[in-house]
């Protein structure tokens, strides 16, 4: 290895050593305040927020095939009137209602909740003052809170959707007051920054079954900000990630290949 070379390998791995002491809690506090602030902006309790915040929304289609009046309280549905008109028998209307005694729980929120509160959780457990020794630690932690923030990003667009069959025999759906006919069903999801709304019709058809539906949606505004800031934290780590995976290419970088002197100066 000629000077240049030695010289080039000496800066790098003075570069190395500068990101694992320095920048790695750096980013570790920002994505810590990112995802604190995002926490707080979930309905329900979550790392020192509150919870229970209520919002009101009225979800309707065109030419007034359906409207809902939905308070959505927590992670769940706990009011809401709901009238629709049955497909191709568009002269009949069907009314229901969603009362507190029978809520309609939308798990998605609490799914999302539990994964970021395990992101923050991967942050919380590194000592601020822990001295990283390699990449590959690095790496693990980062691997991750990847993997809890694409979970919690995931559980809100795009919603696991019950077969016809489980939704009808669902618990959400005994609790409507009054019950639905056995030929109809209703269903709420969030998918993005929506939440969504949608009326099921059954019928059938020589023999055949014939699923008909009809849907609405109306904007989340905290799910807007929600998604925001998860979209913001895995960028923060994959660039990260990145900057690591080049250091990674050298199996002797490790703070111990440099003098303890050097390493604290």
């Amino acid at each position: 290895m000629n000077d240049n070379e030695k010289e080039e390998a000496s800066n790098l791995k003075e570069e190395f050593e500068w990101v694992l002491r320095e920048e790695v809690h750096a980013i570790l506090h920002q994505l810590h305040t990112v995802l604190v602030e995002c926490a707080h902006r979930f309905p329900v309790p979550l790392y020192g927020n509150e919870g229970q915040k209520q919002d009101k929304f009225i979800l309707t289609s065109q030419p007034e095939q359906l409207k809902c009046i939905v308070t959505l309280t927590g992670d769940s549905i706990t009011h809401a009137d709901i009238s629709f008109k049955v497909l191709r028998q568009m002269h009949t209307t069907c009314k229901t209602s969603i009362n507190q005694d029978g809520p309609w729980k939308l798990q998605q929120i609490q799914d999302a909740a539990n994964h970021l509160q395990q992101a923050i959780g991967y942050i919380d457990n590194v000592d601020k003052n822990y001295v990283f020794r390699s990449s590959e630690e690095v790496l693990h932690i980062i691997q991750c809170l990847i993997g809890s923030l694409q979970r919690a990003r995931t559980a809100l667009v795009l919603p696991k959707k019950k077969a016809i069959d489980e939704l009808m025999k669902s618990r959400n759906m005994k609790a409507l007051s009054p019950n639905l006919p056995e030929d109809l069903a209703i269903s709420f999801y969030l998918q993005s920054h929506k939440l969504i709304f949608v009326a099921y019709h059954l019928s059938s058809n020589h023999g055949t079954m014939r699923i008909d539906s009809c849907q609405a949606d109306c904007a989340v505004p905290w799910l807007s900000d929600v998604l925001f800031m998860l979209t913001a934290a895995l960028h923060m780590c994959q660039q990260l990630k990145d900057k690591l995976c080049v250091f990674s290419q050298y199996k002797d970088f490790t703070v111990g290949s440099r003098s303890a002197s050097t390493i604290l100066n």
